[in-house]
């Protein structure tokens, strides 16, 4: 992202797949994705979740977000990342409110001003309106979902897994890995830039 700015802006919207399925990160499907993600990204930290406190539910991290947002749209990438990095490598419960609250003060958000949007209605409504407009406006059913403001999707350069009664059958061909990937993202991106 660094390396676009004042170029791209990159929007990254909440869609919490629970609202559309009725299910928070569903415990039996990605613990079968994590080695995928990992052997993608083999300089990330992901290891399996430990422990009986998965997430009953992922939307207080999609509003906590939200809220960091209202401080610095960079502060809520660094934020972002921090909690999918608390999930998906240190086991942490990202559906607490004392686990976001932790996480919000380690990436130096204002916290009285954090904790006062959190508390309120916007957060959720905010998530929620997203929600719906990416199902109703752009058609949108799954995550990562990667679009332009005009709607056009792009494809990731990641190998989507296939999956039949909640078990993966197949994975797509790995279409790069760690540094590759960076670089075929970037591809995307100067494609994209270049047919607008």
């Amino acid at each position: 992202m660094p390396e676009y700015r004042g170029r791209v802006r990159f929007r990254i919207r909440p869609f919490p797949l629970e609202v559309l399925r009725g299910e928070a990160a569903p415990r039996d499907i990605l613990e079968q994705e994590w080695w995928l993600a990992a052997i993608q990204e083999p300089d990330a930290q992901f290891a399996p979740y430990q422990g009986d406190d998965w997430p009953t539910t992922t939307l207080p991290a999609f509003a906590a977000v939200w809220c960091a947002a209202q401080q610095s749209e960079d502060l809520a990438h660094t934020y972002d990342l921090r909690i999918r990095q608390a999930f998906f490598a240190e086991s942490r419960n990202i559906g607490r409110r004392e686990t976001l609250l932790t996480l919000a003060e380690e990436v130096g958000l204002d916290m009285a001003a954090f904790v006062r949007v959190f508390e309120s209605d916007a957060p959720r409504t905010a998530v929620l309106g997203e929600q719906r407009v990416g199902k109703e406006q752009y058609h949108v059913r799954g995550t990562p979902t990667l679009m332009l403001a005009n709607g056009a999707r792009l494809r990731p350069p990641i190998a989507f897994p296939v999956m039949r009664e909640r078990k993966v059958v197949a994975v797509g061909a790995l279409p790069c890995c760690g540094q590759g990937c960076l670089d075929a993202t970037r591809a995307l991106v100067e494609q994209a830039l270049e047919s607008r």
